[in-house]
């Protein structure tokens, strides 16, 4: 199969489980990157930009996360990026418990067809989520699971969400640090793309 079909099969293109995302969305917002990728990024829910322009990360988070792929020596088209949630929550409130489930499916269907090397969650809802417990991100930033989605076994590492990073400039360099530790862990640099060290320490 061609990876063109396959990013195909790996799209969403109708879907009503979740009728306020539904009301509320102006359209699907799924994954993008290689469908081989080593190394997917997962955050919670599209925001108003990925509403608009139906690509994850897309706003202010999504310059930020680019900015610490590039110094970890990566491009946004080095990795695959999707959400737990494919549609916009009404007023960017988090998705519920019902609709991170209904959604679910979607995402272990494409982590078992990507088959990357580590899955990071972005913030404390995606985290959460995918560990099936309470996560304390500031703390677990950097640390690295093995958890399970659908059939599909990962290796996780939690991070924080691009958007600490704006609101509190002390969280940049833990998350920057997180990123370059992500590409190293999934085999895409060698940890010597920015001189800094690894985080096996962190």
């Amino acid at each position: 199969m061609s990876e063109q079909s396959l990013d195909a099969d790996l799209c969403v293109s109708d879907c009503e489980r979740c009728p306020a995302l539904a009301e509320s969305r102006s359209q699907i917002v799924n994954g993008t990157g290689p469908t081989d990728a080593d190394l997917v990024f997962v955050g919670e829910a599209p925001g108003a930009n990925e509403d608009e322009q139906g690509e994850p990360f897309v706003g202010r988070s999504g310059t930020v996360l680019d900015d610490a792929l590039r110094d970890a020596g990566l491009a946004r088209a080095d990795v695959r990026i999707t959400n737990c949630v494919r549609c916009r929550p009404p007023d960017n409130r988090d998705p519920h418990a019902d609709e991170l489930e209904d959604c679910r499916g979607y995402l272990a269907e494409e982590l078992a067809r990507v088959d990357p090397e580590l899955v990071v969650t972005l913030g404390k809802v995606p985290s959460q989520h995918l560990l099936g417990r309470s996560v304390a991100v500031t703390n677990e930033t950097g640390e690295v699971f093995d958890a399970r989605v659908g059939d599909a076994a990962i290796r996780l590492l939690v991070c924080l969400h691009p958007a600490a990073t704006l609101y509190d400039r002390s969280q940049a360099d833990a998350f920057e640090e997180t990123v370059r530790r992500a590409a190293e862990l999934s085999g895409l640099t060698d940890g010597d793309a920015s001189g800094q060290s690894s985080l096996g320490d962190y």
